[in-house]
């Protein structure tokens, strides 16, 4: 039935998700989520949130949840924008802000979504490499550029930038947009958003999904000086004026408002990546330093496709993503010791 698509629908290679299977017994280290749940707080606002009220539509606004995230880091809520999940966020910046005559750039290595979205929209873009450690270099972008995307800590290597670095690429680019994706920033990178009071040319966008442990409920955000709020506000309004549902936004605000909870399980997560490293690295695996919820590993004596098929058999997930400089590497989300005992076990079958 393809006859009745347009024209566009013919040229898109949409973006491959992860995969959520219903194997019973599974160690599902492959989607990055967080082994530890939701903060109850949070549960119990979307509980509460669920009664007569699901008839009425929600705030549109979004005004109290970026009421919250604005006071945490000492700014106005016109100066916040919510969606759902940094992924809608990200679709709106696309949009609104890094379309120009001059190319897009980004890093080669990166979040696949990104040239998904340049391809919906029509966007001129080009690819920076990474280096030969897999890290993005700085310089590397004083080049002719309508706009600038950076994942800090970047994905699927999960190596972050210093804070400086991120303030050089903005001062180099003044009169271009520089949007840095911080998805993982709280798994031990240093947020750009501190920066967004001096320089009207950044936006920072971040999520709930991976350290609040809310993928399921998709909330995400981003903060910049007002002129780039309001241009993700025009394309919001132009395509879904209520885009937050009320249990989300209950939700959100609860888990925002769990400073102890997520603390107290960030740091879970960032101290069993750290053992996971060193044990890997025991088992000859060359991994990079993270800086994420995720580990990117390689073996240097096996396929990257046989080993994730090997786990596969043996009801653990991780991901592979079977392109160029990177086929050999598996991305390993951070479980619960646990799980990640359960891996580590299984690697040892597997290479003896």
């Amino acid at each position: 039935m393809s006859r009745f698509w347009s024209p566009l629908v013919h040229s898109l290679t949409p973006y491959v998700a992860g995969e959520q299977p219903t194997i019973s017994g599974l160690v599902k280290l492959n989607t990055n989520e967080n082994p530890y749940g939701t903060s109850p707080r949070a549960l119990a606002a979307i509980s509460e949130a669920t009664d007569d009220r699901l008839r009425l539509y929600p705030d549109p606004t979004a005004r109290r949840l970026r009421e919250v995230i604005a006071v945490r880091h000492d700014l106005d809520p016109d100066q916040v924008f919510a969606g759902n999940g940094s992924d809608e966020v990200l679709a709106h910046t696309f949009h609104a802000l890094l379309n120009h005559e001059e190319p897009l750039l980004f890093p080669d290595i990166t979040y696949s979504f990104y040239s998904t979205y340049c391809h919906l929209y029509g966007i001129n873009f080009r690819r920076i490499p990474l280096d030969q450690n897999m890290q993005v270099r700085i310089e590397d972008y004083l080049q002719p550029s309508g706009a600038i995307i950076l994942p800090n800590p970047n994905a699927p290597t999960g190596i972050a930038r210093p804070l400086s670095d991120i303030e050089t690429l903005i001062r180099q680019h003044p009169d271009q947009v520089v949007a840095i994706d911080e998805a993982y920033v709280d798994f031990s990178g240093e947020s750009a958003i501190p920066l967004v009071k001096e320089h009207p040319n950044l936006l920072v966008i971040q999520t709930f999904s991976k350290s609040r442990g809310l993928a399921g409920l998709r909330v995400g955000f981003a903060v910049g000086q007002r002129p780039l709020i309001e241009a993700l506000e025009r394309v919001k309004d132009s395509f879904n004026s209520y885009p937050l549902d009320r249990l989300a936004l209950a939700g959100a605000v609860a888990s925002w408002e769990d400073e102890d909870w997520f603390q107290h399980h960030r740091d879970l997560i960032v101290a069993s990546r750290e053992r996971l490293a060193i044990a890997l690295r025991a088992l000859g695996f060359g991994v990079l330093q993270s800086s994420a919820n995720f580990l990117f590993a390689r073996h240097p004596s096996r396929s990257g496709a046989d080993l994730a098929a090997q786990l596969r058999d043996k009801a653990i997930l991780v991901r592979h993503f079977p392109a160029e400089r990177i086929e050999d590497y598996l991305r390993i989300s951070i479980g619960t010791d646990v799980e990640c005992d359960k891996l580590l076990a299984a690697f040892k079958q597997i290479l003896t």
